[in-house]
């Protein structure tokens, strides 16, 4: 049974110096640097018997992979990755450390579009020696696709990966088996001309793999039991397809999602006599909780409304769930990583006035001890307070956002920057956001609105998107802005609009489709001419996701006219204030095209326009220099364009 008193020691650990920029604490203001570098710890992992850590560093720019020793509290290996894209730490055992990186490149001799690859090492702790697994197979690239699953055989550590093994000179997505221990790969599945997933079982066998041809609109779900593979599911669809998720409750089972009728069904197929049958649970939660030990379900997690919520199948785990959670009472707490018992655990800790940090609780010792801030360079006084809001649409819809306001500023009359998603199918959440409080730092309030489309809200208001874009989802958000200019809270005429991807799109609308509603917009990686972004995503075998958007445009082909009516590069003489464009050159979701596209429509126009390419950065800002530079063009054009005094 779990008792005792619990206690919060804040005890940070550090590098040899190398980490005491955490404990930094400036007597001005922090500068836009504390905010917009790359977060001191991007992510954290826990060994399989709890006893070692690994953590990505940045010093805001460059990268280090660190391993501590938990039992000595002592640092063990410091391995340099420079500029690399280093995106993900897995623990095989505790001798073993996985290391995924990516990099955006054309491959040589390989028809396929530029895109971002991504690569395992493995980190042989014993030898000191950093292996790219997946190197030297015959017929094969380097490259993996999807994420490792670990697997223990006989006592020893394999890694089974997806991958490309050509056949006739075809790539097919194919597994392989790593051996660890020998520091060898060989081919040990291979797949069909269409296979898109592949799951192993807990005793390191190919039991399931889903196949999808683009041309066609056919996915079909094979498994292996006793009686070899086995089709047991075929559907005909261009738009959503059942997932290949994991191992179910049991372990053994085939676990599956599919999405129909506005909700997620989850079903669990039997090897031993494998049939589609009922599902055994409607998924209302984002993600699925493994156990990193069986590899098998053990709960859900999702933030609903602003509530994080884990829901564990296991009384035990339920219960040690509030433990952890009572070790940071009023912070909102995510678990990133646990030891194979459960009793340690690394979760991120979000402070409505502290900011976020990573931390590792134990159970065994009942202590909690920070591992570290991820924007050490912060104040209290320089986190801006966070709060949620609710309006309704000009049609009535009940929609949600978030509003920060510049710490110790009294929340009338303030200068406004609408700050819209992504996605658009994702959803903001009442977390700490680096870009929003870099912005109200300097005197802006920022609205975030969860507009229709969003996901997380359920299948009527995400379907309440469609064929909304640049229509009813864009007046969402001027909705939001009169609502808070009729609260007093923000001065109508001074508001701008500043987003990335879709929000960059939502930035550009703006500008184009709401003449009077902003007085600048900012555009980061944004879509301008919706025909060209729907063509290109075809040509990059993004046939989901271009039929996805068309849903959202309400557009039936990327001929279909109605594009160019909500399209900002085809609007661009009804623009009427300052726009600055800012586009990684490595951008491999929307293309630097797009950005030139409208520049190029602006400045014919005669319109003030700004763009802003940079050199080696992608979609998601990976880079810290670059990210950086990025907030500093934003901030300076807002102040130009919208002082906040």
């Amino acid at each position: 049974m779990l008792g005792g008193s619990y206690t919060v020691a804040c005890i940070r650990f550090w590098l040899a110096g190398l980490l005491a920029a955490w404990l930094a604490t400036p007597c001005l203001a922090a500068p836009l640097e504390a905010y917009g570098r790359l977060p001191n710890i991007e992510t954290a992992a826990i060994s399989p018997s709890g006893d070692r850590l690994a953590l990505i560093w940045t010093d805001g720019e460059g990268r280090k992979v660190v391993l501590k020793d938990l039992r000595t509290g002592k640092i063990e290996r410091v391995l340099p990755a420079g500029e690399a894209k280093v995106r993900g730490l897995q623990w095989a055992d505790d001798k073993h450390l996985l290391i995924t990186t990516s990099t955006t490149t054309s491959v040589l001799g390989v028809i396929s579009p530029r895109r971002e690859w991504y690569m395992v090492f493995d980190y042989d702790l014993p030898s000191n020696s950093l292996r790219l697994t997946m190197k030297d197979v015959e017929d094969s690239m380097n490259v993996v696709a999807g994420r490792p699953s670990i697997r223990i055989l006989d006592g020893k550590p394999f890694a089974f990966v997806q991958g490309v093994h050509f056949v006739s000179g075809r790539g097919r997505l194919s597994l392989f088996k790593v051996d660890l221990q020998k520091g060898k790969t060989a081919l040990f599945e291979q797949g069909l001309e269409d296979t898109r997933d592949w799951l192993v079982s807990a005793d390191g066998r190919a039991v399931a793999q889903s196949s999808y041809d683009l041309k066609t609109g056919r996915w079909s779900l094979r498994v292996r039991g006793g009686q070899g593979w086995r089709e047991v599911r075929n559907v005909q669809t261009y738009s959503e397809w059942p997932d290949l998720v994991g191992l179910g409750r049991d372990g053994a089972s085939v676990l599956v999602s599919e999405f129909r009728d506005g909700q997620t069904d989850l079903r669990e197929i039997a090897l031993e006599a494998p049939s589609w049958g009922e599902p055994f649970a409607t998924q209302d939660l984002d993600s699925e909780l493994w156990d990193p030990a069986t590899h098998k379900l053990i709960g859900f997690h999702g933030l609903v409304g602003d509530e994080e919520r884990y829901d564990f199948f296991d009384e035990y785990d339920r219960k040690v769930w509030k433990v952890v959670q009572a070790a940071f009472p009023g912070d909102r707490i995510r678990l990133v990583s646990s030891a194979a018992d459960r009793k340690r655990f690394v979760v991120l800790v979000d402070s409505r006035t502290e900011g976020p940090a990573y931390a590792l609780v134990d159970l065994n010792q009942k202590t909690a001890s920070w591992l570290g801030g991820l924007y050490p360079g912060l104040k209290k006084e320089d986190i801006s307070p966070v709060r949620s809001i609710r309006f309704k649409a000009q049609d009535g819809l009940e929609l949600s956002g978030y509003l920060t306001t510049p710490y110790g500023r009294d929340a009338r009359n303030l200068p406004l920057v609408v700050f819209p998603h992504g996605g658009p199918a994702v959803r903001d959440g009442p977390y700490f956001d680096w870009w929003a409080q870099a912005m109200a730092s300097r005197g802006y309030a920022v609205l975030q609105v969860n507009y229709r489309g969003s996901d997380g809200f359920g299948w009527e208001f995400l379907r309440a998107g469609f064929g909304e874009w640049g229509r009813k989802m864009q007046t969402d958000l001027s909705d939001g802005v009169g609502y808070l200019a009729a609260e007093g809270v923000i001065d109508p005429a001074r508001v701008c609009i500043v987003g990335a991807s879709y929000g960059g799109y939502a930035a550009l609308a703006g500008a184009a489709l709401e003449r009077g509603v902003y007085r600048c917009a900012a555009s980061v990686a944004g879509p301008s001419d919706l025909r060209r972004m729907v063509v290109w995503s075809r040509r990059q075998n993004s046939i989901t996701a271009q039929r996805w958007w068309l849903r959202f445009m309400g557009a039936e082909d990327p001929k279909d006219p109605i594009l160019a009516t909500i399209s900002p590069a085809a609007q661009v003489e009804s623009i009427d204030i300052p726009v600055l464009l800012v586009h990684g050159r490595d951008d491999t979701v929307v293309p630097l095209e797009q950005s030139q596209v409208m520049a190029s429509a602006l400045d014919k126009a005669g319109k003030p326009v700004e763009l802003v390419v940079q050199k080696g950065e992608d979609h998601w800002l990976s880079r810290g220099d670059t990210r950086l530079a990025m907030l500093q063009s934003v901030v300076a054009f807002l102040e130009k364009n919208n002082p906040p005094n």
